[in-house]
């Protein structure tokens, strides 16, 4: 259990943080079967950028958000989407800096 009391699932031989990200995902999935949306992937990372600077730690390594999902909804176009129970300072700041530098909105699914 992590420290905000969220159960790690296996599902489809894919661990998953908590079980409503896993009921997420079996939503999804059942999504995709009825072809609502297509191209279900799981953890996309994005590079984050200060304007058009990447942003590195000290040992030279790239900073990242991982979201949770990304798929194409045949409505929407590309979705992605991050699953969250509690979500912190610094996840709002990562998402902000993916909004400004590639240009969407990532989707918080409670």
């Amino acid at each position: 259990m992590n420290k905000y009391r969220a159960q790690k699932v296996i599902i489809d031989g894919h661990t998953f943080d908590s079980k409503r990200e896993g009921n997420r995902y079996r939503e999804l999935k059942l999504m995709e079967r009825r072809n609502l949306i297509s191209g279900l992937e799981l953890q996309p990372s994005f590079k984050l950028f200060c304007g058009q600077t990447p942003v590195k730690y000290e040992t030279g390594r790239h900073a990242t958000y991982k979201a949770d999902f990304r798929y194409q909804d045949k409505e929407r176009g590309t979705v992605v989407e991050d699953v969250k129970g509690m979500d912190t300072a610094l996840s709002k700041l990562k998402r902000a800096l993916v909004a400004a530098h590639y240009g969407f909105k990532v989707e918080i699914v409670k």
